[in-house]
């Protein structure tokens, strides 16, 4: 496939590949009957709705949603029942991408993790951000700003490897990751410099595998090549950088929300690193971000099944 550089093109790619079956736990939540809703005249998703269905049915009265297009999973047991069903039908099967309604978050991921019916992989959860900026030719994937928030080296690690595996499902055949620190040079006093300074060796060594890394980066050299020239640095990745890691949560989550509030841009988010793919939408995220937050799950899980 092309390699994807707007959310648009990546919402088209989604019809092409789509419609795939999402799990929806506690689905009686309004933003998220909304998301799913658009996904579905979009031609990308469909759903299981999981949860009380009477109260599913009282919040798609009051929007106006014909839930005969869906399939309700009648399931009163409360939050972390329904949020365990929802994972069930993901993990046999039966749907392709889980997504979080009306749940704590933290007892979402309990159902998420269980050993029996969950959806585990073996590699460490994280979280990305997915960016179309304007004036920039290409989309940039920002990770981890929610999930891991001071991660070691292995943690960073494992962060990479989720979110290259992303990168591949939108066409980015080596994803150049920038390992960001505050400078660009390697100094004893800033942990992140040193981390990044073995990740870089490490993608050279072949341990990071299908990408291009290197580190330390400021932001402007990685996202800007008058930048990258103008300190001298030789890279393959400075100046032009698909993939932005965080040293941890604080600057990505501020890096991300700027990038929201202070750029015209388009933005989805996902949870990675388990079988499936898993939407995990903020209620101030816009109708478009959860719709394309979808979009992206969609194309991971059509890559997943290749």
């Amino acid at each position: 496939m092309k390699q994807l550089r707007t959310l648009t093109e990546l919402l088209n790619y989604a019809r092409e590949v789509g419609p795939m079956k999402i799990s929806v736990a506690c689905a009686e939540d309004a933003e998220v009957l909304e998301a799913v809703e658009a996904a579905r005249t979009e031609g990308v998703a469909n759903a299981f709705l999981v949860g009380d269905a009477d109260k599913i049915k009282s919040v798609a009265a009051s929007l106006s949603i014909d839930l005969g297009n869906f399939e309700i999973v009648d399931d009163k047991n409360g939050a972390s029942s329904a949020s365990l069903t929802a994972v069930e039908l993901v993990s046999s099967g039966q749907a392709h991408i889980l997504m979080k309604g009306m749940v704590p978050t933290a007892n979402f991921l309990r159902a998420v993790l269980n050993k029996e019916k969950g959806l585990r992989s073996g590699s460490l959860i994280s979280h990305v951000y997915v960016h179309e900026i304007e004036n920039y030719d290409r989309i940039f994937f920002i990770s981890d700003p929610a999930f891991n928030m001071y991660p070691d080296l292995q943690g960073k690690v494992s962060i990479v490897e989720n979110v290259v595996k992303l990168a591949h499902s939108f066409g980015v055949q080596t994803p150049k990751v920038a390992v960001l620190a505050a400078v660009e040079v390697v100094n004893p006093d800033m942990p992140p410099t040193l981390d990044a300074a073995v990740l870089t060796q490490m993608g050279r060594r072949g341990q990071i595998k299908g990408c291009l890394i290197d580190g330390p980066l400021a932001l402007d050299n990685a996202v800007s090549p008058e930048s990258a020239k103008h300190k001298g640095l030789v890279s393959d990745v400075a100046g032009c950088a698909d993939i932005l890691l965080v040293p941890n949560i604080e600057s990505g989550n501020m890096l991300a929300k700027a990038i929201v509030y202070f750029a015209r841009n388009k933005t989805a988010g996902l949870v990675l690193g388990a079988k499936s793919p898993i939407v995990l939408t903020s209620r101030a995220d816009s109708a478009e971000t959860k719709t394309l937050s979808i979009a992206s799950a969609v194309a991971l899980a059509a890559f997943q099944k290749k």
